[in-house]
């Protein structure tokens, strides 16, 4: 311990220094079922999962770049589109529930949704069962995995949702940070400091810097109420849950613009500014602002791939 102009300044080592941080590394692996991931991953590039089989679920979840699509709203069947912009699927897996509004509690219960959604894929569900059921190849992966003649739609979930447990992207520059591997540059340490204090860490914290709460839009200084899209309000009906969402997860938000449930955000530094004023009652400096995007650009961990499961 030290006195620094008056100020008592407490050195600890890396490991102690870094436990008592509000958020936590993405772990480097996770367990799961390598047939079921594998049959999972299959559909979910396969278009036959929709009405007119020319969606799939990576349509709107790139695997390969963001886990999004990069619009404001995805298209769907017959160049349909929806009113909410697509989340990530990356580290879905530490959501403590799924969609904007949370009405969905699972990975196995979300899969559904996007399939039988009239403007997403189309296809209802005992429809989609029966589609599989009737294609030689996933009719017989299936049954080795179940050990049943026949297929239902919750198994289609199920093997989804696993596969989706592995796209997980660990090992981000924060991440190391964390663990006492590097340390952050000045202006990304300056960054981290303001999201904590500024108070942005007491809602994106934890493992997924976010996705583990439900907040209002508009806490401080309110933002207008638009009806068309599905907030909590929509599942409960109380008037206190309007503009209420999910808290997004802030892993590899540099990657996930347009921004917000409605992608009315265009770069980070927006979202940024728009949040710190309509939720936190702060507005920032071009210099903090820019700290702060440094910050978040330590967020971007590893893409999945194959050789990255265990």
């Amino acid at each position: 311990m030290k006195r620094v102009s008056g100020i008592i300044v407490l050195i600890v080592t890396g490991s102690l220094l870094h436990a008592a941080e509000p958020i936590v590394p993405i772990p480097r692996a996770v367990s799961y079922n390598a047939a079921k991931a594998a049959l999972g991953e299959k559909l979910f590039a396969d278009p036959i999962l929709s009405k007119d089989r020319t969606v799939a679920c990576i349509s709107c979840h790139d695997v390969s770049s963001s886990g999004a699509d990069g619009k404001k709203f995805s298209t769907g069947i017959r160049n349909l589109q929806g009113t909410m912009n697509a989340p990530t699927v990356f580290n879905a897996a530490f959501n403590f529930a799924q969609f904007w509004n949370g009405r969905a509690k699972t990975l196995s219960e979300q899969a559904l949704g996007p399939i039988h959604n009239p403007v997403e894929m189309g296809l209802p569900l005992p429809e989609a069962a029966r589609r599989l059921q009737s294609h030689p190849e996933y009719a017989k992966a299936f049954s080795a995995i179940t050990g049943r003649a026949t297929l239902t739609p919750d198994d289609i979930a199920v093997m989804i949702a696993e596969y989706e447990k592995t796209l997980i992207t660990p090992n981000a520059k924060f991440d190391r940070y964390l663990r006492g591997e590097i340390r952050l540059s000045p202006l990304e340490a300056e960054g981290y400091l303001l999201f904590k204090t500024l108070g942005c860490v007491s809602c994106h914290n934890g493992v997924n810097i976010g996705a583990n709460s439900f907040q209002k839009m508009g806490a401080i200084i309110s933002i207008p109420y638009d009806a068309k899209v599905s907030d909590r309000y929509a599942l409960t009906k109380r008037p206190i849950d309007k503009n209420v969402y999910k808290v997004p997860t802030l892993r590899n938000i540099a990657r996930t613009a347009p921004y917000f449930h409605d992608g009315s955000a265009a770069t980070l530094s927006e979202a940024i500014a728009r949040m710190s004023y309509h939720n936190l009652g702060v507005t920032l400096t071009p210099r903090e602002i820019r700290a702060l995007v440094a910050f978040l650009q330590t967020l971007d961990g590893e893409l999945p791939s194959k050789t990255a499961r265990r």
